[in-house]
């Protein structure tokens, strides 16, 4: 039986795809076999020996240490994409309230005196009028799930949009509208756009991806929207631009100290996510991945292995994790071959410094066979499936 631990609140439509003859699911569990969590920072979580996978139900993965997942052979999953809509919804509404000036109209009403109501609402509108979406031009930083689907919306609503991202997958590439234009590098995007998304994780390169000098490149008058990651925006110089009129909102889904109380600054408790049915795509997603590998070996939208997939055969099966080395296919064979192990299909994939191999086999695997894989070095685990 597996044995799965809960760090967070997990979805129970998810869960109920972990039978109970099969799993154990507890937030108590000790050196459980899997882990599934959302927010949860495991960076000082002592990793136990039994671990084989962790499942991020979500698609940032900044609170897990993927380089100590990695050496100790541990696969990690998210959910690309499963949160995408409620994550579009909320950035097309975020425009909607920075060109409409709804929030500050809104602070307006609610501090009006009640014997004047009337005349002060009249007298006070013009000062919140805003501005339509159709005709304006939203630049997109990174062409995900989640940004190809605002980039869709964001053309329906008769706005121009450009993207610029450098990796876009296939993938992202056949789901966006061939009205996205594509900015050749990023100050162009910068320098074209009323409003500007972020959809990239932060990491060294996006670290204040908005700084000083690209701020300079924006039209006067410009959104920002950070539904991304914090950091990604240096939000010290951001101020200074919102306060100098030369950036009209900040909208962020992650409020950083006294900068939310800015009256330029729309700050939401990170919102980008939040919805019963985004929880319940992320969950169910990220656990038929972990059930996919822990029962079959296979890999999908893994953070730090290679996509792996293999259909299984009558007999039964091996799952390794190494490191990215070479003879490491030709050990594993020979070790096979000694024990007069019959190979029926074999694949092998890698990833910057680790692969993964699956093994089908004709008939059982013996443990003295697991035992001698094990003792291979560069072997991260080994898995009798």
């Amino acid at each position: 039986m597996n044995k799965i631990q809960t760090l967070n609140n997990i979805s129970p439509i998810g869960l109920k795809k972990l039978s109970k003859e099969e799993y154990e699911v507890s937030t108590e569990i000790i050196n459980p076999d899997g882990i599934l969590v959302r927010s949860t920072k495991m960076h000082k979580l002592e990793i136990g020996d039994n671990l084989k996978v962790v499942g991020r139900a979500g698609a940032g993965i900044n609170n897990i240490p993927l380089d100590k997942m990695s050496e100790k052979g541990v696969v990690v999953f998210n959910a690309p994409g499963a949160n995408a809509n409620a994550v579009k919804e909320l950035v097309i509404s975020s425009m909607l309230l920075a060109s409409r000036n709804i929030c500050q109209a809104w602070d307006y009403v609610n501090n009006l005196p009640l014997d004047s109501l009337k005349t002060a609402v009249e007298d006070g509108k013009k000062n919140y009028a805003g501005s339509e979406l159709p005709g304006k031009t939203l630049g997109i930083v990174g062409l995900g799930a989640i940004g190809v689907q605002i980039a869709n919306a964001a053309t329906m609503l008769g706005m121009r949009v450009i993207g610029f991202d450098t990796s876009i997958t296939i993938k992202s590439a056949w789901k966006l509208s061939a009205n996205v234009e594509q900015a050749l590098n990023i100050d162009e995007l910068f320098s074209q756009s009323d409003f500007v998304s972020f959809h990239v994780p932060l990491v060294k390169g996006t670290k204040n991806l908005l700084n000083k000098e690209r701020i300079a490149l924006l039209p006067e008058g410009a959104t920002i929207l950070n539904f991304a990651r914090d950091g990604i925006i240096d939000e010290d110089a951001l101020i200074t631009a919102l306060e100098a009129g030369k950036v009209k909102y900040y909208v962020t889904d992650f409020p950083i100290d006294d900068k939310k109380n800015h009256y330029r600054v729309i700050a939401l408790p990170h919102l980008g996510a939040s919805t019963a049915e985004a929880e319940d795509n992320c969950a169910i997603m990220v656990i038929n991945q972990v059930k996919d590998y822990l029962e079959n070996g296979n890999i999908i939208n893994s953070v730090n292995f290679p996509e792996t997939r293999m259909l299984r055969t009558s007999g039964s099966r091996l799952s390794i994790a190494h490191k990215n080395i070479p003879n490491m296919v030709c050990q594993i064979s020979t070790i096979l071959a000694k024990e007069s192990v019959n190979i029926i299909d074999m694949l092998n994939k890698s990833r910057d410094e680790v692969a993964y191999t699956l093994v089908d086999i004709d008939g059982n695997i013996s443990d003295t066979v697991v035992k001698n894989l094990k003792q291979v070095e560069g072997v991260l685990m080994v898995r009798n499936l």
